[in-house]
């Protein structure tokens, strides 16, 4: 069972979930999204980077995870490491934090009545301390996601080409064409997770028709479009950002 909720931290999504596996099924795969995760699961905290292609979690069966997501482009200055150097990795938070800070959370945590709040309070005075995000980033991000090309984001917030892939690099894990990339594909299976049909949703989301993004789908998430909309109504389905880990 998955549920989220806004969080009062700016722009990121608090959300938990049990995963049951025991059926036979596998886990939901984790999607391509822009964001970064900070996840309590198995006593343990441990930050989800971007991921470039889907990721399956495994050994998790019966496991209580709970997360923090991150709104695209700022987690690096909460955790404190660029972006890129988490690309496609699940790592202790420990090795990005005091491991002696890490050992006080993780206990507070494992005691909390709801470790999604205690996880929660964790980020906010986080964010507390480091203060807020660049707003450029922000700017990038609801840039590309709004479909505007990388070339108009970059003008738009005042970059070069290679100022624009270097920073994104940094916030997002990744360059700004693969950003668009994801955001892209994120649009579009929101579409049909809506019930609209595959070729309206890739029109709406910015494809250029449904052949792109069949091929996005199978390229970024390693599912045809029809696999992915069976996950989607299935009875163990999730939004296609939300983290689970090893």
């Amino acid at each position: 069972m998955y549920e989220e909720w806004a969080s009062r931290l700016d722009g990121a999504i608090v959300w938990t979930r049990t995963v049951r596996t025991g059926n036979g099924s596998a886990p939901y795969p984790v999607l391509p999204d822009g964001c970064m995760d900070l996840l309590w699961t198995g006593g343990r905290l441990l930050v989800a980077g971007p991921d470039t292609r889907a990721y399956a979690p495994e050994g998790i069966d019966g496991a209580h995870c709970a997360g923090v997501r991150f709104a695209p482009g700022t987690a690096p200055a909460l955790l404190g490491v660029p972006a890129h150097e988490l690309r496609d990795r699940r790592v202790e938070l420990a090795e990005l934090w005091s491991p002696a800070e890490v050992r006080r959370l993780t206990g507070r945590l494992a005691s909390a009545e709801d470790p999604a709040e205690a996880l929660e309070a964790v980020a906010l005075r986080r964010a507390e301390a480091v203060g807020p995000p660049d707003p450029l980033l922000r700017a990038v991000a609801d840039g590309l996601n709004a479909g505007h090309t990388v070339a108009a984001t970059a003008d738009a917030v005042g970059l070069g080409a290679r100022q624009l892939h270097r920073r994104s690099l940094d916030a997002f894990g990744y360059g700004p064409k693969t950003l668009a990339r994801v955001l892209r594909l994120q649009r579009a299976l929101a579409f049909v997770r809506a019930g609209k049909p595959y070729a309206e949703a890739a029109l709406a989301a910015g494809c250029a028709d449904q052949a792109h993004l069949a091929r996005e789908t199978r390229e970024l998430a390693g599912l045809t479009l029809g696999a992915y909309a069976a996950l989607a109504n299935s009875e163990t389905s999730m939004p296609s950002g939300s983290r689970t880990t090893a």
